[in-house]
């Protein structure tokens, strides 16, 4: 699998870090790029299960579209909260299922 394309030091993840009540570190989808805010790439590469977590967010830009990815998830995220927000539920289901084949049975 090619690695995604990440853009290190982001000021809209910052501002995501901000939000999630100054969060040590952060990840954000936007297009087709992972944007970090308190990680290098590096950092963010070594840990498959935040990866994994990423890619079920770039499959979803992917399948809804950008626009309506970013309008569907703030919706989501202000009717539920972040944490119960149906996009961030599926990845991290995502992201435990991958870390499961990882071990194996």
């Amino acid at each position: 699998m090619t690695p995604p394309r990440t853009f290190v030091n982001s000021p809209l993840a910052r501002i995501a870090r901000l939000v999630l009540n100054k969060a040590p570190r952060v990840a954000m989808v936007l297009g087709q790029t992972v944007h970090l805010s308190g990680a290098t790439r590096e950092e963010f590469l070594a840990d498959p299960e935040w990866v994994a977590h990423e890619e079920v967010h770039l499959r979803q830009v992917r399948d809804l579209g950008l626009l309506r990815f970013l309008w569907e998830y703030l919706l989501e995220s202000k009717r539920v909260g972040y944490y119960q927000n149906k996009f961030e539920v599926e990845a991290r289901e995502g992201a435990r299922l991958f870390m499961q084949r990882r071990r194996g049975p």
